[in-house]
């Protein structure tokens, strides 16, 4: 793990924005990171259960998922070309300037991944920048986004614009140095540098281009932006947890839930009515201060509570999601057992 340092000057602080909308070739590549997680939290699990429901939708996101698979591969580095700046104005413009990414772009893009990767033969004429190739590509993302992405529109753009008020609201109180303190982890506010828990060590100074900030709905755990540091600078960041969830018509019940999560981590959700520490949470459920930490690493994981640190202590509180499991608002298939995924 490393990290990003964002520069500012300035200038740049006062070019700091707030994407109006999500970004949806963005959205489409974090999809994919989604379906490769070992661990899936509960946030996004009605979302793998509908993708699974529907072989048709499945069908018509195959051919841009295995390329996306080779493109966007896990590990340090994916072309930078597969998430224009233009798609901040919507997918058909994103795809459009990605039809026309420069042949020189794409050789060396495609060009350093494959150093990270070998490549196969059908990338050839992508590097080389084929037109047919570039356009088969898009209509192969189109189709992906078409079926991964677009459905679920309406509960993205609802977390976003949730998210996206909390931060306008932070800039409200305390202008944009309170908008960058406020993103939390694993994103640090340490005048004049942006510190981001990354994939590799990357500086990047803005030199007064200022700084387009991107809520994700599919972006977990670790921010992403550009690899080129030419390119518009844009910090693509997860979307607070506590703004993902939407109830669903069912209700668990008490022994739905400790049927669903295990009696263990029903009685740790339920005693975070106030928040408490890992010290704490042990002494409440009897059990010593790693089985307590254990327990509330899985209930993070779920999207059921937030850790921040208090001082030399941790504190653990439950999120909207956690409160709306417990009192019975959503359904949710059972929570992994510790060492299992």
């Amino acid at each position: 793990m490393g990290t990003l340092r964002i520069h500012f000057t300035a200038d740049d602080l006062a070019r700091v924005t707030l994407a109006d909308q999500p970004d949806p070739l963005w959205e489409v590549v974090f999809t994919r990171f989604r379906l490769r997680d070992r661990v899936r939290p509960l946030t996004f699990r009605p979302w793998f259960a509908a993708l699974h429901a529907e072989p048709a939708r499945t069908a018509r996101m195959r051919p841009g998922a295995l390329l996306l698979d080779v493109l966007a591969p896990a590990g340090p580095y994916f072309p930078d070309f597969l998430t224009p700046h233009e798609a901040a104005r919507g997918l058909g413009h994103g795809l459009a300037a990605l039809r026309r990414t420069p042949g020189r772009r794409l050789a060396a893009e495609l060009g350093r991944l494959a150093r990270h990767r070998p490549l196969p033969g059908w990338a050839r004429p992508l590097a080389e920048g084929d037109t047919g190739a570039l356009a088969a590509l898009a209509d192969a993302l189109r189709d992906y986004h078409a079926a991964a992405v677009a459905p679920f529109q309406e509960s993205i753009d609802a977390a976003f614009a949730a998210d996206r008020d909390s931060r306008a609201r932070d800039v409200l109180g305390g202008g944009v140095e309170a908008l960058l303190a406020g993103l939390g982890p694993p994103i640090r506010w340490t005048p004049p540098v942006l510190e981001v828990d990354y994939v590799v060590d990357q500086d990047l100074a803005l030199g007064g281009r200022g700084l387009r900030l991107v809520p994700s709905y599919f972006c977990q755990r670790t921010p992403l932006s550009m690899a080129d540091p030419g390119l518009p600078p844009v910090l693509i960041y997860p979307i607070q947890q506590r703004h993902r969830w939407r109830p669903a018509a069912r209700r668990a019940g008490a022994a739905g839930l400790s049927a669903l999560m295990g009696a263990s981590r029903s009685a740790a959700l339920r005693a975070l009515d106030h928040g408490a520490t890992t010290t704490q949470l042990a002494r409440m459920l009897g059990v010593s201060p790693a089985t307590a930490s254990r327990h509330a690493t899985v209930l993070r994981e779920a999207g059921l509570i937030e850790t921040r640190r208090d001082g030399t202590a941790v504190l653990h509180t439950r999120t909207p999601l956690g409160t709306a499991l417990l009192e019975g608002e959503i359904t949710a298939s059972p929570l992994p057992r510790h060492g299992q995924t």
